[in-house]
């Protein structure tokens, strides 16, 4: 197969523009277009909070850790919302009845904590909406 001056070219372009995109460093997997981040990779290992759901007390000593506490709302936001979808998608597939009984506790806490992460949202929102309506 041979290759014209011009098809050359646009593969050397083509390779240069990916190679000034600037992938993370850290880290393989997909990237979304038009995206700096990848998919399915901790590009931030020191930002990481483990996190168990198996139960509802396994859920309160996740949200209690001085790592989870030391994080902004927005990142404790998140990963309320992560253990939230976790164990809604366990109980959704459990098929052992206690196993189904144990994972429903778990969920409505996880609920119950998401509920209130929100409330929390919407307060720091019309908080900081009244400080700029005043200035």
């Amino acid at each position: 197969m041979k290759i014209t001056r011009q098809q050359l070219q646009e593969l050397i372009l083509q390779e240069v523009k990916s190679l000034l995109e600037g992938d993370p460093k850290v880290g393989t997997g997909k990237k979304p277009k038009g995206s700096g981040r990848r998919l399915y990779t901790d590009e931030n290992p020191k930002d990481t909070v483990k996190v168990k759901f198996k139960t509802a007390s396994d859920i309160r000593k996740t949200l209690a850790k001085k790592s989870f506490k030391s994080k902004s709302h927005n990142r404790q936001s998140q990963i309320i919302n992560l253990i939230h979808q976790r164990v809604r998608a366990a109980y959704k597939n459990a098929k052992n009845p206690d196993t189904k009984k144990r994972l429903k506790k778990a969920y409505d806490y996880a609920k119950k904590r998401k509920e209130a992460s929100k409330r929390k949202t919407q307060g720091m929102r019309k908080k900081k909406w009244r400080l700029q309506k005043d200035n």
